[in-house]
């Protein structure tokens, strides 16, 4: 009870900035904190996982056009949730939590250190007072540096002291409280007459009264949303995945990053209709009630209970919450997100893993962020394969009376009746086609009865780039009166060269299943090679 009450007070003021952050009505923010952690509580795998809304997400939304202009910006916003948390609920159902680990930590890296400065470039002209017009964070923010004279120095002095605050609070008693005392404190100061020209949450949007009511979604929105909604669940999903695979649940286990994904979904899709933002599993929240001394579910469940009482009875007094306040609660937060130290440890790991956070986080910085993650991902994924590609090796294993083969480079060309065994180091995949064949032996009119002993065991899918690479060479060899073997072939990869006939082309008597004895189908295929030299068939 003492932990779900700390955690719903502290969760009153980070909903609105939220809310701020994401470019909507505050409230909605502080409808999104509400849901969330109610149907996240009851649905995640994770016993601790609190469900809210995040600085990352927050600053998604606040790029998606649809959710801030014309008419439908409620059922806009709903659409989004909605359609974020169908992606969500369906990665859980179908158990792809494992895909997390294929998102590279250069992007996330590049991606969340960029979304921390734009979390502080976007609070500049409520910290100040002063708004510019220029069309995006980076030049509004220069903007505003470059006009000290035009700031409103009242609303700078509440928004300095709201941060001094928090810092000195914390080190108190009160510890996660602090936040709430502080932003109540210098609100409360902001009404002072002298501060008159501190602008407050009545003065920028509408708050209403009571819970939320139902919404229904925009189906005409889902085509122009659907990217958004992929970059949001990704978001989402890899910063709740951190909680799952870190914070274990009382009894000891880990929590199933699939039910976690379910369970954000369920909340995301509740969130949507009842007019909330997207949200996710946020490490900051899960720590503040985890450290308020969190045992179970009812921790979060109680902190959905004080935010629902807030927003029942005290949501006249929410518009009396000054905007600097708010903007410096922000402004901290994306402080400390901003990670130098892990800039330059993936920055040290490599140029290739350079390239792809620099990228991202360029790219977080200049455009749209749904685009940048989706980018950021695809550069990522191609950077990887023309990394794996060019990592493919062929030696040549030499047998000579010992027990154990020494390793050499191939020959550049085959020598008749001569028998080279060739084993392949890496991914044999489509990307690797090219450097696989420019490694092997070339075929001449002097290679009549030699013989190719390839050994592929544990490489069970090859591809048709793959196979019908080795069927050339196939072809090539038995111009030249040549043979081709393959030895350890894995029960897969003899069924693709059977399904696609690529066994009738190189003869099923020249393949060798792998066994449980290692190197039992080599010796195989070396008696069989020494037959094929000297003989002409």
């Amino acid at each position: 009870m003492i932990a779900g009450t700390v955690h719903g007070l502290v969760s009153v003021p980070d909903g609105l900035a939220s809310g701020l952050l994401a470019g909507v009505n505050p409230v909605a923010g502080l409808y999104g904190y509400l849901v969330g952690t109610a149907a996240g509580a009851v649905s995640t795998s994770s016993v601790f996982m609190s469900v809210q809304g995040t600085g990352a997400m927050a600053v998604i939304i606040a790029d998606i056009s649809e959710v801030h202009t014309g008419d439908g910006q409620a059922a806009a916003l709903a659409t989004l949730g909605i359609l974020t948390g169908v992606i969500m609920l369906a990665l859980g159902l179908f158990r792809l939590g494992s895909l997390i680990r294929f998102v590279p930590n250069a992007v996330l890296v590049g991606f969340i250190n960029a979304v921390a400065i734009n979390i502080v470039l976007g609070q500049f002209s409520a910290f100040t007072g002063y708004t510019s017009d220029a069309p995006n964070r980076l030049l509004r923010a220069f903007a505003t540096l470059v006009h000290p004279q035009l700031f409103d120095w009242r609303t700078v002095l509440i928004a300095v002291l709201t941060i001094v605050l928090i810092l000195v609070l914390e080190r108190t008693p009160l510890g996660s409280l602090s936040l709430f005392v502080a932003i109540v404190a210098t609100s409360a100061l902001a009404l002072v007459p002298f501060f008159g020209s501190v602008q407050i949450l009545n003065d920028t949007a509408a708050i209403p009264g009571g819970l939320p009511l139902p919404v229904l979604p925009a189906v005409s929105a889902i085509g122009v949303l659907i990217i958004p909604a992929f970059s949001l669940a990704f978001v989402g999903l890899v910063q709740g995945a951190a909680i799952s695979q870190s914070i274990p649940n009382p009894d000891g286990t880990y929590p199933n990053v699939s039910g976690d994904f379910r369970g954000q979904g369920i909340a995301n899709i509740a969130s949507g209709f009842l007019r909330g933002i997207p949200v996710g599993g946020s490490m900051s929240a899960t720590a503040v009630v985890r450290a308020a001394g969190a045992t179970s579910r009812l921790a979060n469940l109680v902190a959905a209970a004080v935010m629902a009482i807030v927003i029942v009875l005290f949501s006249s007094l929410a518009g009396y919450i000054a905007m600097p306040a708010l903007a410096a609660l922000l402004m901290l937060v994306g402080a400390r997100v901003f990670k130098p130290s892990a800039l330059h440890m993936v920055w040290r790991t490599g140029p290739t893993q350079g390239v792809i956070m620099i990228t991202t986080f360029v790219l977080t910085l200049i455009i749209p962020l749904q685009y940048a993650v989706v980018i950021g991902i695809g550069i990522s994924v191609i950077l990887f394969v023309a990394r794996q590609s060019n990592r493919i090796r062929v030696m040549r294993w030499r047998f000579s009376g010992e027990i154990l083969p020494s390793e050499e480079k191939p020959p550049a060309t085959l020598q008749s009746s001569e028998v080279v065994v060739l084993v392949v180091y890496g991914s044999l995949f489509f990307a690797s086609a090219q450097s696989f064949v420019s490694q092997l032996p070339v075929v001449t009119d002097e290679s009549r009865n030699a013989v190719v002993v390839l050994r592929l065991r544990g490489k069970e899918d090859l591809g048709s780039t793959i196979i019908q690479a080795l069927l050339r060479y196939n072809s090539e060899l038995n111009a030249a009166g040549a043979h081709l073997l393959i030895a350890g072939a894995g029960p897969s990869l003899i069924n693709q060269l059977e399904s696609t006939q690529a066994m009738a082309e190189v003869r099923a008597s020249n393949v060798f299943a792998a066994t449980r004895n290692v190197g039992e189908s080599l010796t195989a295929s070396l008696a069989r090679a020494q037959i094929l030299t000297q003989i002409s068939e």
